[in-house]
C-alpha cells in the first residue's frame, strides 16, 4: 500500500512538472500577471515621492517583479497549480462584477498614462471658509429633482459617450460629463439687472441655457445631483463655479485617462487636469462655465466658501 502511494505520488510529481524551458517561460508570465495588481494596490495607498519620471514607480515594480520571481522559481512544481488558480479568480471576478481581466486592464491602463500626464492640484480646501452667500436661495434654486431638469439631464446623456464602453465604476461620472457637455456647449452668459442679484432656478436657466456664473452654477449641480452625481459650488471673489467629486487618487487617474484619451480629447490636448482636495482627501474636479473639459483652468484661485450639495 505505502509503495503504490509512493508511485502515485511520482507519477503526479513527473505530470506537474513542466519541462524547460516552458517553465520559466510559464514562471515568468504568471510573474507578470501576479505582479501588476499588486504593484497597482501599493502604488494607489503609498505615497508619491514625486522622483523625476517617476523613478520611484519603475524602482518598485522592478522590486516586485524580482521578488516574486524568485519565490515562483522555489515552488516552480506546483507552477501550473497557482497559474491556475490565479486564472480561476481573475475569470471569477470577471464573471460576478468583481476586480477580473478588465479591472486590471483598465487600472494598469490608467496608471501609465497618468504618469505621463500628470494631474495637477491647485490648492487644498481648507476646513474654516466663510459663510457661502444667499445659500438659502441658492439651495431653494437647485430643483433637481423638476422633471424639466431631470429631463434635460437624461436628453445630454442620451446625447454624449453611450459608446464608451467598460469602466463600469464610472458610468455615473460619465454621464455627468456628458451633461457638463451640453451645457458648457450652449452656455450664453448673461448678465443680471444692474444694481441686483437675480438667482435663476435650474428649471428656468434649462429652457434658455443663459445667465451668469451663479446661475450656471446651479444648473450645473442641479443636472449632475439629478442623475446620481455629487456636485458643489465654490465661491471666490466675485465668482461661483461648480465642481463634481470624483473620488480618491486611483479614481482620479482613471478620470484623468477617460478625459485626455475618450471623452475630451481635442479639448483637453496638451492641457492639465486641475482639481482640488478637500480636507478628507476627496478630489474635486472644475466644471465652470469657462472649462472646456471637465478639470479646466480656474479662474480665480483664491477660495473663500464652499456648499457641498448632499
Amino acid at each position: 500500500m505505502i509503495e503504490k502511494t509512493k508511485l502515485y505520488y511520482l507519477y503526479l510529481k513527473n505530470k506537474l512538472t513542466v519541462k524547460k524551458p516552458w517553465d520559466m517561460i510559464i514562471i515568468f508570465v504568471l510573474n507578470v500577471l501576479i505582479t501588476i495588481p499588486i504593484f497597482l494596490i501599493i502604488h494607489q495607498n503609498i505615497i508619491e515621492l514625486s522622483w523625476s519620471f517617476h523613478i520611484d514607480r519603475v524602482l518598485l515594480f522592478i522590486l516586485l517583479i524580482v521578488a516574486i520571481q524568485l519565490i515562483l522559481r522555489a515552488i516552480r512544481r506546483v507552477t501550473l497549480i497557482s497559474v491556475f488558480l490565479y486564472l480561476i479568480a481573475l475569470v471569477y471576478g470577471t464573471a460576478f462584477g468583481g476586480y477580473g481581466f478588465q479591472s486590471v486592464f483598465e487600472d494598469y491602463q490608467s496608471m501609465l498614462y497618468t504618469m505621463y500626464n500628470d494631474p495637477y492640484p491647485q490648492d487644498i480646501i481648507v476646513d474654516k471658509l466663510l459663510p457661502f452667500p444667499n445659500k438659502g436661495k441658492i439651495l431653494d434654486a437647485i430643483d433637481f429633482e423638476n422633471p424639466k431638469v431631470r429631463n434635460f439631464a437624461i436628453m445630454s446623456v442620451n446625447k454624449y459617450f453611450k459608446g464608451v464602453k467598460g469602466y463600469n465604476d464610472y458610468f455615473t461620472i460619465i454621464q455627468c460629463f456628458a451633461v457638463f457637455k451640453e451645457i458648457n456647449g450652449n452656455w450664453n452668459y448673461v448678465s443680471d439687472p444692474k444694481g441686483h442679484e437675480y438667482i435663476a432656478k435650474a428649471s428656468e436657466s434649462v429652457l434658455y441655457l443663459s445667465g451668469d456664473c451663479d446661475d450656471h452654477s446651479i444648473l450645473m449641480a442641479a443636472c449632475v445631483k439629478s442623475i446620481g452625481g455629487t456636485p458643489r459650488l465654490i465661491h471666490t471673489d466675485g465668482h461661483i463655479y461648480p465642481e463634481i467629486l470624483i473620488g480618491s487618487k486611483s479614481d482620479l487617474e482613471t478620470i484623468n485617462f477617460l478625459i485626455k484619451k475618450t471623452l475630451f480629447p481635442k479639448e483637453s490636448k496638451g492641457k492639465a487636469i486641475n482639481y482640488h482636495i478637500d480636507e478628507r482627501g476627496n478630489i474635486w474636479l472644475n466644471l465652470d462655465y469657462t472649462a472646456k473639459y471637465p478639470g479646466g483652468p480656474f479662474m480665480n484661485e483664491e477660495i473663500l466658501s464652499a456648499l457641498t450639495i448632499n
